[in-house]
């Protein structure tokens, strides 16, 4: 416990190389990182400097090549690529930039599907994701089709179905990069809402309009975390 938050994921000198014929390139270096329930944290850097990475990490999507990652009281570092994808689908929710939403079906059906991957019955589905869209403000655009959605309601929408299955974490990866001023504050509000709610919740970008929503800032460069920004990144207030 961190004053009164719960460490829900943690990075335990965690990082992860990959090797391109000779060469050795490190994506993340070790680092020691926690996400607490209540808290959201951003992560900041610029591109290509290992900040999807260490999301990555903390989405359980790849291993570590030392240290270890945790997730509540698991290690999963030795689990299988199975138990690895049923703790994606039970503890965590992702939101990404391009929505990934699936264009022939509606906004309704498209947050139902983690709830069916999970074979909950299509009654109880369809109450929980209709509850989840209520919930950001989507109620009146159930059978929209995602085509037929703005940008910031295509994101909301993405909000909802990483929300449905109730995760204790969320990532997301530049939720904002494509969306205007407006619908950013829209998008981080619902974000930061859920962090008052008790979830962890991590948001990767390089877009600086995002730190007032910030309960705390990581910065990543050249592979390395900080908790204090490089010098080129201290931008006058």
């Amino acid at each position: 416990m961190n004053g009164g938050h719960k460490i829900v994921a943690r990075l335990l000198k965690a990082g992860k190389e990959y090797k391109t014929g000779d060469t050795l390139i490190t994506a993340l270096a070790p680092a020691t990182v926690d996400l607490l329930s209540g808290e959201l944290t951003l992560i900041i850097g610029p591109s290509g400097s290992g900040k999807t990475t260490l999301l990555s990490l903390f989405g359980c999507v790849i291993y570590p090549s030392f240290g270890e990652v945790w997730i509540n009281d698991v290690n999963i570092t030795g689990l299988s690529e199975k138990k690895l994808a049923r703790i994606r689908l039970e503890k965590i929710g992702f939101v990404f930039q391009k929505f990934n939403l699936i264009a022939p079906l509606t906004a309704l059906e498209n947050v139902m599907m983690p709830l069916q991957l999970q074979g909950i019955a299509e009654k109880d589905a369809k109450q929980r994701a209709t509850n989840a869209l209520v919930k950001v403000g989507m109620g009146d655009r159930l059978r929209n089709l995602s085509n037929d959605l703005s940008g910031g309601q295509q994101q909301r929408v993405a909000i909802a179905r990483a929300l449905v299955t109730n995760p204790e974490i969320m990532l997301c990866d530049e939720p904002t990069a494509s969306l205007d001023i407006k619908s950013v504050g829209v998008v981080m509000d619902e974000l930061r809402g859920l962090a008052k709610q008790g979830k962890a919740v991590a948001v990767v970008t390089h877009d600086t309009r995002l730190r007032p929503f910030a309960d705390r800032i990581l910065y990543v460069s050249d592979g390395a975390v900080s908790d204090k920004p490089n010098e080129d990144e201290i931008v006058p207030h």
